[in-house]
């Protein structure tokens, strides 16, 4: 029965992972699409065949790329907390069957740090997508 319970959290944890990489790449090609996408309409924007459509066009795509990276941002602090819940029952397991010291418990602190990490980057494309073209727009 132990076997087939770490079988099912190391299943977990696979399966969660795959997860939080499906919403950072995707993250990640949006914010770089959105980034064009902006920037070509901020472009037009500031031209002389300005109209109040391009900028409500901007406002949306902007407003989208908030809460496209907001839910991703979130997703991601949800895939740190169940991988943090799932490697301490594993831990836990280890510890009852006296074979603990063989998983070094500073993996879990640097797993926070990668999610971290991937937020971050995912946060600052998304201000490089939202700032950029309004800098075309206005300057």
């Amino acid at each position: 029965m132990l076997a087939q319970i770490h079988e099912h959290i190391v299943n977990e944890l696979g399966q969660s992972s795959r997860t939080d990489t499906i919403f950072v790449v995707t993250a990640i090609l949006f914010n770089l699409i959105v980034l064009g996408v902006n920037s070509a309409v901020a472009a037009s924007a500031s031209g002389s065949q300005a109209s109040g459509a391009n900028d409500f066009v901007l406002a949306v795509f902007i407003l989208m790329t908030v809460l496209i990276n907001a839910v991703a941002v979130m997703a991601l602090t949800l895939g740190r907390r169940t991988r943090q819940t799932l490697l301490d029952g594993l831990m836990a397991m280890y510890a009852d069957n006296d074979v603990d010291q063989y998983y070094d418990p500073s993996l879990l602190a640097n797993y926070g740090t990668r999610y971290m990490l991937f937020a971050s980057v995912i946060i600052l494309l998304a201000i490089t997508a939202i700032v950029v073209p309004l800098i075309l727009r206005w300057m």
